[in-house]
């Protein structure tokens, strides 16, 4: 059983800068507040295999969660899976970049989460929750993006 949520943005920025920003998922809590910590394995270029480790908050439970780059076309296209072995997990979530007339960046960002055990039946309301808040989001993301290149 699994579920999507997306959300689609354009960012005031060439598609370069903003790969590179969202490429280095180390910038993850900079938009998304339930990460608490997030780290990078190996150290280096963000690369198909790398690992970032993080700790998050959801709905007042903290955990661990892995997840690995699966794929980069570089500057388009981003995807990752999650490793780590919990309720609700993104099997497959991910950016893509085109750029826009006036030399932004559409973004549209994607998960789909899965549920594991009781997950199964916590799905519906997470994947509800993730849905009403991706355009909000979106915005988190936008904003951190045009922040970090000013």
């Amino acid at each position: 059983m699994s579920t999507q949520f997306e959300a689609v943005i354009d960012i005031d920025r060439p598609i370069e800068d903003v790969f590179a920003y969202l490429a280095d998922g180390r910038h993850d809590p900079e938009f998304s507040p339930r990460v608490l910590r997030i780290d990078k394995r190996p150290e280096g270029a963000t690369q198909v295999g790398t690992v970032f480790h993080s700790t998050v908050k959801d709905a007042g439970m903290k955990s661990e969660r892995d997840f690995e780059i699966s794929e980069m076309t570089t500057p388009t296209r981003i995807r990752w899976r999650e490793v780590s072995h919990n309720t609700i997990t993104a099997r497959e979530g991910g950016y893509d970049l085109e750029p826009t007339a006036d030399g932004g960046t559409r973004v549209r960002l994607f998960n789909v989460l899965e549920g594991h055990g009781v997950g199964k039946l916590l799905l519906p309301f997470a994947a509800g929750a993730a849905r009403k808040d991706a355009p909000a989001f979106g915005r988190r993301i936008k904003a951190a993006v045009e922040a970090s290149a000013a």
